[in-house]
Formats: C-alpha cells, structure tokens, sequence
C-alpha cells in the first residue's frame, strides 16, 4: 500500500449461494466497488497535497481528514475481499474434523463447538460491524474479535483468516434486521472452509 497503489475491483463467482440472494450479492459488489473507488481517490487526493515532500500548514486539516477516512475505505474494501473470498456455493456447513481450521479451533477454544458459539455470538452483538476470526502471527492461536466500522477494532499484527459481514446491507434484502441469526446461518453454510485454513500460517503452535 502506497501513494503510488491503484487499486482494481476484484470479480466474485458467488451466484447461487444459500440463503444469500444474488440480489443481495449484486448490491454488495457494487457497495465493495465504491470502496475500491474511494480509496484510489483518496489516495490521489492525499498525494497531491504532499507531492512536495512536505504539508502546506494551510492544508493540515483537509489532509488529516483524508487520512482518517481513508482507513474507512481502504479497510472496508480489503474486508469485503476477505468476507466474498471465504465463501464458495454449496458449502459444507462446518469443516471436517481434520482440517486445519478445526483443528486450530480445538487448540485455541478446546473444540471447534466452542469456537463457533464464540464467533456466532459475535455476530449477533448489537450494532452494525464485522465478525472476525484472527491468528496471532507469534503463537498460532486463533480468536473472534468485533470490528465496529472497519478500521476499529482491527487486531494490530493479527492476520484475518475468517471474515462475516454483519452490517444490514448484506442480508437486508433477505432477512429483517431482526433475524440476524437466521443471516448468520446462511453465512456457515456457504463458508469456503478450503480457502478459510489456507489463511492459518504454521507460527507458534498451530496447525498447518
């Protein structure tokens, strides 16, 4: 990431998905695309005042703005990556036991059970956000974390391996705002469990 990045719209092959409609996909991905937009314009925006190499005194406010919105759009196009990218159609639900998700799920949480009521539990907090498994890089251990927006509650160092968006926008068209729960479902049942254990690097004392 630098003042030089353009940034380019992903595509994702997720029609047909359980639960989750195309016509929510198709207004997600154009919601994900203004993100992409906004952060190459920031970007732009942000390099022009301090193509110098040096801040006009004139101009600190307008650039600090910048800054602080960019980490909106540049993290709110980077976890809608992560979110579309560990989901596929026709999911199995749950991984297999021997999998290296499950199995890190059962050294950091005791069982993958555990793990999941934590994560799905997360999901349903009060409140607009993302759901959000993280390993530590030092010690291979896995933990759910809530991001309020997208640039807060991030784990600084963490790697993200599972995301669940769970701002209205991706299940208002199929769920009320109420039935959360039922969203949440859908979500599991299409996770790419495949690309989700790909993500876990080998640190510490998790499994490969």
């Amino acid at each position: 990431m630098g003042l030089n990045t353009v940034y380019k719209a992903k595509s994702f092959d997720l029609s047909g998905l359980t639960g989750i409609s195309d016509e929510t996909l198709a207004m997600h991905f154009k919601l994900y695309e203004g993100y992409v937009t906004n952060t190459n314009t920031l970007n732009e925006k942000i390099a022009e005042l301090i193509k110098g190499g040096e801040l006009d005194s004139t101009k600190t406010a307008a650039y600090s703005e910048m800054k602080r919105r960019f980490g909106f759009e540049y993290n709110g196009m980077v976890l809608h990556e992560y979110y579309f990218e560990n989901m596929k159609k026709q999911g199995t639900g749950d991984p297999s036991k021997d999998s290296a998700f499950a199995k890190a799920a059962d050294e950091s949480f005791g069982s993958y059970d555990v793990w999941k009521a934590d994560f799905v539990a997360t999901g349903k907090m009060r409140g607009v956000g993302w759901a959000a498994t993280y390993q530590d890089p030092a010690s291979g251990a896995i933990s759910n974390h809530w991001i309020n927006l997208h640039e807060t509650g991030n784990v600084a160092g963490y790697k993200p391996i599972l995301i669940m968006d769970v701002w209205e926008h991706a299940f208002i068209k199929d769920y009320a705002p109420a039935d959360r729960p039922k969203y949440i479902e859908a979500f599991f049942s299409n996770i790419d469990w495949s690309a989700v254990s790909k993500r876990l690097s080998t640190a510490g004392s998790a499994n490969a």
